[in-house]
């Protein structure tokens, strides 16, 4: 467990409650995340995971309960606060990664820097930095579908975490990838986290996967049924 679990969550969801239609896919879900803390969420199919990524990402609204970031109250927040923290405080990885097919890896990248202001020199000498470092080197000028999809998805992960975000948000990142890209993209991923302190939330449904979080929370029916610390 890392020391960040001792002080006071940077994310915090509260008796989060969420219907897709007439499916209730969150019932009264509670979680937290520590600065600096890796947290994995898992479950069965269906049990919540996604669902509740997204509210805590300030993609969906929960229809009740709260989510709190850093004081803020998340679920309150306005639709331009939300993007802004999208921007330049937040990082979100799918499991298909979801790289603009238009743009090289390189441009995919640099992106999130460019909205957010950065000149495009500099975005791309940052994003062509991350990309070596992620081993993609090589790689930079080939567009997705060019791409392995582990190389795709390592590309997804530099472009999350390319502004420095101090949460990312990782929905099932492995789950396209055979066993060697799972394990390259999660190394990646826990080790840069741990270097820059940043918090990472991260659903899966894979126990490989899940032993790189410092704690473990398994929804079930939309609810917290179990906690552990797993590191």
């Amino acid at each position: 467990m890392t020391n960040g679990t001792t002080r006071q969550p940077l994310l915090a969801a509260r008796d989060l409650v969420k219907a897709h239609g007439r499916t209730e896919a969150l019932r009264g879900a509670c979680v937290e995340l520590r600065a600096g803390e890796i947290l994995a969420v898992t479950g069965a199919s269906g049990s919540g995971k996604s669902t509740l990524l997204h509210c805590l990402a300030g993609i969906v609204r929960p229809d009740a309960g709260s989510v709190t970031y850093d004081g803020e109250r998340l679920d309150m927040l306005p639709e331009k606060r939300l993007s802004e923290l999208r921007r330049t405080e937040f990082g979100v990885i799918f499991q298909f990664g979801q790289l603009i097919p238009e743009l090289t890896a390189l441009d995919n990248v640099a992106l999130p820097l460019m909205l957010a202001g950065t000149g495009r020199t500099e975005a791309r000498a940052r994003a062509e930095a991350l990309l070596e470092r992620f081993g993609v080197r090589g790689q930079e000028e080939l567009r997705p579908g060019e791409m392995s999809g582990g190389q795709a998805q390592r590309a997804a992960l530099a472009r999350a975490l390319v502004t420095r975000p101090r949460v990312v948000f990782a929905d099932e990142p492995t789950g396209a990838l055979d066993s060697l890209a799972s394990e390259q993209v999660m190394t990646a991923l826990a080790h840069t986290a741990r270097e820059s302190g940043t918090a990472v939330l991260l659903v899966t449904h894979d126990a490989q996967v899940a032993a790189y979080a410092d704690r473990e929370v398994q929804l079930r029916d939309g609810a917290v049924s179990k906690l552990e610390v797993t590191a």
